[in-house]
């Protein structure tokens, strides 16, 4: 079976001729895989994934599907199928009518719209709703039957953007469950659009973080979370986010306390709120004064902000100990959990 590929060259999105939303994106994605545009709002990632589905027109540069440059195919021809953040569902249809529709307009025989319909929602736990109407639903059927009416057509591949934003928490965390078995299930490539970094870790075989219209940087979660290429790679995956402290070139002491990381230029100096102790583990540890200001209890964890020079840092405590606030206290950071980035161009540097 021939495998779906489908790329972006140099791709480019302008509405005015000057300012570009999506500028020179290059992107393959590979058959059967959960890939993830995430980034803050306005990043260019659901503009992409609209002209990925014909949607949106292509300012520059090209997208091939199946190897065939497909810039000026109409939507409709493309075989992919797309689910919105508000379900597009027709109110005045059953569940039922709504799942069958794209196979009813191909005019396809009756008996066997309705079997694949009965598939579909057997599938996706809708078979007791598809007498239904959609205002009789929840916000997670909703989202339910919006994936079956794709199914049903079985495309190339889905494109989702943002399905999930209009869900509340916990129902979120049932459906990123649900559409990850789906797309195991189904063996097809998934597209799927988020401003939500959590979504993204969790869900994404290739996570693609974009910002300003470019790719900061691909590939798996834990490649993103521990090897980040720039500041705002290491601040906008994991939550919480990356601790930063401003480091002087000219400073041969790190607050008091020696270091060796021989920098010849003003950087930020970048730790996980995990990745600090206040027991030294290591000879070698970065030993940092600080005073508690404030404790979040979470149960399993707490959140402890500690202020170092007026600069806040969070420290993800798993530990059982109740330090008090305002007291001072010591931390440790390994120094191989520390992550240098250039200060004017917040490029990473790699020691």
């Amino acid at each position: 079976m021939k495998k779906l590929t489908i790329k972006l060259e140099n791709v480019k999105k302008t509405y005015d001729g000057k300012n570009y939303i999506v500028k020179n994106l290059n992107l393959e994605f590979e058959d059967g895989k959960f890939v993830v545009l995430v980034g803050p709002s306005g990043c260019g990632k659901s503009t992409t994934l609209r002209m990925i589905a014909g949607l949106e027109s292509i300012s520059e540069g090209s997208i091939y599907i199946d190897g065939v440059r497909s810039n000026d195919l109409p939507s409709k021809d493309r075989d992919l199928a797309m689910v919105f953040q508000s379900y597009a569902l027709y109110p005045h249809m059953t569940i039922r009518e709504n799942i069958s529709y794209p196979l009813k307009i191909r005019k396809l025989d009756k008996n066997y719209i309705n079997q694949k319909v009965d598939e579909v929602a057997q599938s996706l736990g809708l078979s007791e709703l598809l007498e239904r109407k959609p205002k009789e639903l929840s916000g997670g059927q909703k989202q339910r039957v919006a994936l079956g009416r794709c199914i049903v057509r079985s495309p190339k591949a889905f494109l989702m953007d943002e399905p999930l934003s209009n869900l509340d928490a916990k129902l979120r965390v049932q459906m990123r469950v649900e559409i990850s078995r789906l797309q195991k299930k189904l063996n097809k490539t998934f597209i799927y659009v988020t401003h939500d970094q959590i979504e993204a870790l969790t869900m994404g075989d290739l996570i693609v973080v974009m910002n300003d219209g470019i790719i900061q940087q691909k590939g798996t979660g834990t490649e993103l979370y521990e090897d980040p290429n720039n500041k705002f790679v290491a601040d906008f995956i994991g939550s919480p986010s990356m601790n930063f402290l401003e480091f002087d070139s000219n400073d041969t002491r790190f607050n008091g306390y020696k270091h060796d990381f021989k920098l010849d230029r003003p950087v930020y100096i970048g730790f996980r709120p995990e990745k600090i102790s206040f027991t030294k583990k290591h000879s070698d540890d970065l030993e940092i004064k600080s005073r508690i200001e404030k404790i979040e209890n979470l149960g399993s964890e707490k959140y402890i902000y500690l202020t170092i020079n007026d600069k806040e840092v969070l420290f993800r405590d798993f530990s059982n100990k109740e330090p008090k606030t305002k007291e001072e206290a010591i931390f440790y950071i390994d120094p191989r959990d520390v992550r240098i980035f250039d200060k004017e161009t917040e490029e990473r540097i790699r020691r």
